[in-house]
């Protein structure tokens, strides 16, 4: 075969339109994949993530969801001022772009208080030292609930009425009630107030049994 014979085919109308044919072919299949994908992963649209802070979860889930997006509660904290079940934070947060159908990771308050164990202070320490303890520890205090006993010094500690025992939880911030000592003295056992069985007998009353005889 000769270079002029192997070169004729240039010459040859139906290769080059076959060839400009599926030139075109290719090029529409690479624009139907590139648009595909643009439509699957939603290339170029972005939502921009709403301020939801403080709100209720239900509240927060009605808007997420107006802007395309979802929402679940995946962790939760203890703020005492705020109500509970509130937002308190979220991932990703307030102002940031993503896509449509894209998950926002709550964290909201506490539904119910939490429990705090009450640092042991009955019988061991004076008021000054308990009072220090217990503020210390983000409990709030009521006025001492005065007793017979050593001045200032804690007999125990009481919630809401309760006396408690060493270790019980009580919620946390809660009011508590110091058993402090008034300086009287406690009272001993096995008095009594009454005439006691051996008093001796009057003489004026004896004669007056006497007369019976």
């Amino acid at each position: 075969m000769t270079i002029k014979e192997f070169f004729s085919f240039r010459q040859n109308k139906y290769f080059w339109a076959n060839l400009i044919a599926m030139i075109i072919v290719v090029a529409l299949a690479l624009f139907g994949v590139l648009k595909g994908l643009d439509i699957y992963t939603r290339h170029g649209e972005a939502v921009v993530v709403p301020n939801v802070k403080g709100m209720g979860v239900a509240e927060a889930e009605k808007l997420f969801r107006n802007q395309g997006l979802s929402c679940i509660v995946s962790d939760s904290s203890y703020v005492k001022n705020l109500p509970a079940g509130c937002i308190l934070d979220y991932n990703p947060s307030a102002g940031q772009k993503v896509k449509e159908g894209r998950t926002i990771y709550l964290t909201i308050n506490t539904l119910s208080t939490p429990l705090q164990v009450v640092p042991n202070v009955a019988d061991n320490s004076s008021m000054r030292q308990a009072q220090a303890r217990l503020l210390a520890s983000g409990f709030k205090l009521a006025e001492n609930q005065y007793i017979p006993g050593e001045k200032d010094w804690v007999y125990g500690v009481k919630y809401k009425g309760h006396t408690l025992t060493n270790g019980e939880k009580v919620p946390v911030g809660a009011t508590l009630t110091l058993i402090v000592g008034d300086g009287g003295e406690l009272p001993q056992e096995g008095d009594s107030t009454g005439t006691d069985a051996g008093t001796p007998v009057s003489s004026g009353d004896s004669a007056a049994d006497e007369s019976w005889f």
